[in-house]
């Protein structure tokens, strides 16, 4: 929202959320009843493809927010260095307005205006003038409204809005109030109802004008140098029809300058160059990948877990993972991304973040958690998970934290198979067991004197949550009696007696593994908290009782550049294994916590509250 709203700053849909798509469905009607009814003769092709050209931007947008994030996640020719904000991805959740606008309009221009139906495919004569109209008019006034923007008059009440985002993204160029927009769709419109209302109009034209307009804007807003020096160099006119990134970028981060469209000549002939926009833009070119402190190695979930990355749809990533219903339209696009992740072979950056001096960044393993449990995946998630180590190794970086499945007793022992493979290691490997445990006991209500321990397998994690409840005295009960008597022989003798089976299912506290059973769910009394040990959460099926987080943290407000969810956890949350790798380098332990190794649980804990991160026992 601008700084002091206007009149018509609000769209007229804004309360509609995802359903101000129905606006289109009478249009839509009308188009397929056209379709349906009418004569192959009489077919007006630039009407019927108004949906499919929505739809196409719509994809073209999402091309672009994946591409600049998966670039600026690994910080190589950025050109802001500052961090994106969960305000930001909120204020430009409804970057998707500007294409129902268009598509809403467009019909109306294809009825009213004569001349804008029935075109033919293809107009040369209509091209070259749409070509001399947006050189000419097109730029021409946009330069002059734009700079009439900044007045702070209109500043305020309107373009503040767009402005509020310093570091831009690809769809900061569509983020306008209301009444901007229709100003900017009356410019953009001239070329082509020109030319149908001079009888030169085409498909190709129309709709191709309308994606370079897409592309432009997209490709300036990006806060990642992708022209090279070499064009410029070669086609020096260029400098002249085309914009940068970095070129915008100085209007954003100056105000006062810069203030073309997509061609900087009117720029340069009222004297509004940037002084330093060819500096900018050469140093962006030559700025190389940062040095890595710390990586957090991750993975897939689900299906849908790819839209929900940070560099999937940018407003399902800002939240909690959530299964969403509209979400089957993507299926076939999710399912070509497990055949595609199948066959890559290589980890990718989806996130960078910074903590004091360090610099983190988040890889991913193109894997889903189900195809951790296949025999066959096995080697080849492992093979995966080693060159990632091996790569954070050679970037310099002191911690590999193991996050998710990556860390599983059965899949790498904990991680100990990449230590013993590669013992000159620099890199120090961290599974995060000692501060989960510690997030857990601080999890348990004040005065339990007793828990019930559920488990599938028993874990690294089970065993050391068992050993450090009966070290302090809380009794655990277990009503599994293999798991029972495998914990039992792998304590000490003198906490034995601590661990008690028992098939009553009395206590008012559960700790839940992997793999809890709606079965044993049910089981409980009402009132009885569920708090889960596990990297996933268990599934709610019991309304009367409590159901804690997985074990997690708040993170410090000095720390940068988080704008993603972390899976199912909330803003601002992170789980505790991530947590335990930051930890880990900002107290500069040399030493590996995998394997068997479990480091002091409360030198863990008071390390991390020292370091700014917050107990988090969220409550679903």
């Amino acid at each position: 929202m601008a700084s002091q709203p206007g009149p018509l700053t609000q769209w007229p849909w804004q309360r509609l959320g995802n359903m101000k798509y129905v606006l289109l469905a009478p249009w839509l009607a009308h188009s397929v009843h056209k379709f349906v009814t009418g004569k192959p003769e009489e077919m007006d092709m630039i009407n019927i493809l108004i949906i499919p050209s929505l739809l196409m931007r719509l994809l073209h947008a999402q091309i672009w927010i994946t591409l600049s994030r998966m670039k600026t996640a690994k910080s190589k020719h950025s050109i802001v260095d500052k961090s994106l904000d969960f305000e930001q991805v909120d204020r430009e959740r409804n970057w998707d307005d500007q294409i129902i606008l268009t598509a809403i309009l467009a019909y109306v221009v294809n009825k009213v205006i004569p001349g804008a139906s029935h075109q033919p495919w293809w107009n040369t004569r209509g091209a070259i003038l749409v070509s001399l109209l947006h050189v000419g008019p097109v730029e021409f006034l946009y330069y002059w409204f734009h700079r009439a923007l900044h007045h702070h008059y209109l500043y305020s009440r309107y373009h503040s809005h767009h402005h509020a985002s310093v570091v831009t993204e690809p769809i900061t160029s569509v983020i306008h109030p209301f009444a901007e927009e229709l100003v900017y769709f009356l410019l953009f419109a001239i070329p082509p109802i020109t030319t149908a209302l001079t009888g030169s109009g085409s498909i190709i034209t129309t709709y191709g004008y309308l994606n370079y307009i897409d592309f432009m804007n997209y490709m300036g807003h990006c806060n990642f140098e992708m022209v090279p020096k070499w064009l410029l160099d070669s086609l020096p006119p260029l400098k002249y029809l085309m914009y940068t990134p970095s070129f915008h970028s100085l209007h954003h981060t100056r105000f006062r300058t810069n203030y073309s469209l997509f061609m900087p000549i009117y720029d340069y002939i009222y004297g509004t160059v940037d002084e330093s926009s060819d500096e900018l833009h050469e140093r962006s070119l030559r700025k190389k990948e940062e040095v890595v402190d710390v990586v957090h190695l991750t993975h897939l979930t689900k299906l849908q877990s790819m839209c929900h990355s940070r560099i999937g749809l940018s407003s399902l990533a800002s939240k909690p993972y959530e299964h969403q219903w509209y979400l089957w339209i993507f299926w076939p696009f999710t399912h070509a991304l497990v055949q595609l992740a199948w066959h890559i072979g290589t980890t990718f950056t989806v996130e960078r973040n910074k903590l004091e001096k360090l610099r983190m960044e988040t890889w991913m393993v193109p894997r889903y958690s189900f195809q951790y449990a296949t025999f066959a995946e096995k080697e080849k998630i492992n093979g995966l998970i080693e060159e990632a180590i091996l790569e954070a190794d050679r970037r310099g970086a002191k911690v590999l934290s193991l996050g998710l499945l990556n860390q599983a007793d059965e899949l790498n022992g904990c991680g100990m198979l990449y230590v013993k493979r590669n013992p000159k290691l620099k890199v120090r490997l961290v599974d995060g067991t000692s501060l989960a445990v510690a997030v857990v006991l601080n999890s348990i209500p004040k005065g339990t004197q007793s828990v019930l321990l559920l488990v599938r397998n028993v874990s690294k994690m089970a065993l050391s949550l068992c050993l450090a409840l009966c070290q302090i005295d809380i009794q655990v009960e277990m009503v599994q009696r293999d798991k029972f008597n495998l914990l039992k022989q792998r304590l000490p003798p003198q906490l034995q007696n601590h661990l008690v089976l028992s098939g009553k299912y009395k206590s008012k506290t559960w700790l839940l593994g992997n793999g809890v059973s709606d079965q044993e769910q049910r089981k409980a009394r009402e009132g009885i908290h569920f708090i889960p040990y596990s990297q996933f959460p268990p599934r709610v099926v019991r309304e009367d009782c409590i159901y804690h987080c997985t074990p997690a943290m708040l993170v410090p407000k000095a720390y940068q550049n988080l704008h993603a969810c972390e899976n199912w956890l909330p803003r601002r949350v992170m789980s505790a294994w991530r947590v335990a790798g930051i930890v880990h380098a900002l107290e500069q332990w040399n030493k590996n916590e995998c394997g068997e190794t479990v480091s002091n649980i409360e030198t863990m804990w008071r390390a991390a509250l020292r370091h700014g991160f917050l107990p988090y026992d969220g409550v679903l």
